[in-house]
């Protein structure tokens, strides 16, 4: 299983922080559309990231909600057929929510750095330090720490939740 440090923080616009994103960036940006499906899952969260009518992924993630850096733990599975693949797992484990957002990314390291236009919620920054097998939780939590601070980002702009679960549509199992 694949794993990450990661923030989430409300941002009064984009504008006002794609300067600083720009400035500290090795790579960016990138413009992502995302359609996420959440599904039924006792275990942790289960969603497909439909990119396109032939490009997504399945993604099985877990992490607490807390506000500030916290580890996630994710396993990821590309498919060619985003459509019957959301039809079969909605049969199978019932959607639970759905989340679309224009995604601009941009590199800093191995931290990616998430600029998101949230449909119904707003904007978000969002930070994920990406671990190798041998790096310490710790080591991703300074690293994220750091980028917060080049970013001039508050601790009261960090949220603990999922976007589904600010959206209302709480995930089975989360």
């Amino acid at each position: 299983m694949s794993r990450n440090v990661e923030i989430k923080a409300r941002l009064s616009g984009i504008q006002d922080i794609l300067h600083k994103v720009v400035g500290i960036a090795d790579q960016g940006p990138i413009e992502i559309a995302q359609d996420d499906t959440f599904f039924g899952c006792d275990t942790g969260r289960l969603k497909l990231r439909q990119f396109s009518a032939d490009k997504g992924e399945l993604i099985f993630y877990r992490r607490t909600n807390q506000a500030g850096p916290k580890e996630s733990f994710f396993v990821r599975s590309s498919t060619a057929e985003p459509v019957v693949l959301r039809e079969v797992l909605s049969f199978a484990y019932g959607q639970s929510g759905r989340v679309i957002k224009q995604r601009t990314l941009f590199l800093a390291g191995r931290t990616r750095i998430h600029l998101d236009r949230v449909q119904g919620l707003g904007e978000f920054l969002e930070l994920e330090v990406v671990l190798s097998e041998g790096d310490s939780i710790e080591d991703g939590i300074r690293e994220a720490e750091d980028i917060m601070q080049k970013l001039g980002i508050e601790p009261s702009q960090l949220i603990e939740s999922a976007y589904v679960d600010l959206l209302g549509i709480a995930p089975e199992g989360s």
